[in-house]
């Protein structure tokens, strides 16, 4: 547990409450933002670096941890992205159906299928 807790920075409880429930929730909003309005995938990218950054200040500021952790941005900074970009993926494929149903159907969350015939 100290061993998890010196490569994040913070303790796994504050990760998890931190990063996971709030700032993490920042990111699937950004993502469905940005996919909602067609924008490319880097724009959620930079905003989760932006959040990360916040998070990592956060977890400073608030509970003592480290400030310069960089494994702990990176660890943050995947997460986050992760977060982000699926939510961008499920925002930009219910864009894409939704709005052109003649075209596309939904197969799953993440993926449509073509309806036109080749």
């Amino acid at each position: 547990m100290q061993a998890l807790a010196a490569f994040l920075g913070t303790s796994p409880a504050i990760f998890i409450s931190l990063t996971l429930i709030l700032i993490g929730s920042a990111a699937i909003l950004a993502g469905r933002a940005v996919g909602g309005n067609w924008k490319p995938a880097w724009q959620v990218v930079a905003a989760c670096f932006g959040l990360a950054l916040a998070d990592r200040f956060l977890t400073y500021a608030l509970f003592q941890g480290e400030l310069l952790n960089v494994w702990g941005l990176m660890v943050n900074f995947a997460v986050l992205s992760v977060l982000g970009l699926l939510s961008w993926r499920v925002a930009k494929v219910g864009k894409l159906v939704s709005q052109y149903p003649w075209r596309y159907q939904r197969t799953s969350p993440f993926a449509y299928r073509d309806l036109t015939p080749e």
